[in-house]
């Protein structure tokens, strides 16, 4: 029950501080997440998946979308977080993820972009803020492994989509 309350703040922060036009389709969404990971008995297979690859697309021109300076570098600094931390127990995952979640929010309190390039951002930073909520409460250093490789392939794929 956390882990959904948190992740529906989460995604509410995300909703307010990009400064979205249309709030009538945010609300809509955000309702309509908060009900598809109420009905989720298992939080963690929603947290590995990967499906927000099938959705993002590159501008109509086949370029990556610019992203916001602020955006790259709170990305830049979650990859090296990960990158100087060798997480090995509970505790040690929990406290990476509280670092990660420090960048999710500066991310999201800093995002100024708008249009087409916020929308796909969004398809990005969803699935990610999900899967750092849900390494803030992993139970196993085992879980923790899967899930700090999860946040890994949507970081990597940051530089796919975005410049």
């Amino acid at each position: 029950m956390k882990r959904v309350i948190f992740t529906a703040a989460m995604l509410s922060a995300v909703l307010i501080g990009c400064k979205e036009n249309n709030k009538q389709n945010e609300s809509e969404e955000v309702q309509q997440t908060e009900l598809q990971e109420s009905n989720n008995d298992n939080q963690e297979v929603v947290a590995l998946n990967n499906d927000w690859l099938k959705e993002i697309q590159l501008d109509d021109e086949g370029q990556k979308w610019i992203a916001n300076i602020e955006t790259t570098q709170g990305v830049d600094e979650m990859a090296e977080i990960i990158e100087n931390n060798n997480p090995k127990t509970v505790e040690d995952y929990r406290n990476l993820a509280s670092k990660l979640n420090d960048k999710t929010n500066f991310i999201v309190r800093e995002c100024t972009m708008e249009g087409p390039s916020h929308d796909n951002l969004h398809v990005f930073l969803h699935p990610l803020i999900k899967k750092v909520s849900a390494l803030l409460e992993v139970e196993s250093a085992e879980k923790g492994k899967e899930l700090l490789k999860s946040i890994e392939k949507n970081i990597e794929e940051y530089y796919n989509y975005f410049q």
